[in-house]
C-alpha cells in the first residue's frame, strides 16, 4: 500500500489547537487500529507537524486528511504528498 504524508502548519493561536489534540490523537489511533500504520508528531520549533501514513490511493488518503479533527477544525493548512519508499 502506498505512503502518504500530510505536512501542515498550524494557522490558529496555541490554546485553539490545543483543544483539539486529544480528538487528533484519538484520530491517529482510530487509524492505526484500521491498519493504516499511522504516525504523527510535530516540528522541535513551534507551528508545525507531519502525518505520516498508509491508504490504498492518493482519493483514499484525501479522505483520511479531511476527517483529522486538527483540519476539521481550521487549525492547520496541509500539503498531502505520496512518499515513495526507496529502501525498508
Amino acid at each position: 500500500m502506498p505512503w502518504f504524508v500530510k505536512i501542515e502548519e498550524g494557522i490558529v493561536e496555541k490554546p485553539v489547537f490545543d483543544q483539539y489534540v486529544p480528538a487528533h490523537v484519538a484520530y491517529v489511533k482510530a487509524l492505526i487500529a484500521k491498519g493504516h500504520k499511522a504516525k504523527t508528531g510535530y516540528w522541535g520549533k513551534r507551528g508545525g507537524g507531519m502525518l505520516l501514513f498508509e491508504a490504498a490511493s492518493k482519493e483514499e488518503a484525501k479522505a483520511i486528511v479531511e476527517q483529522d479533527p486538527l483540519v476539521q477544525n481550521g487549525c492547520v493548512s496541509y500539503e498531502l504528498l505520496e512518499w515513495c519508499v526507496v529502501v525498508e
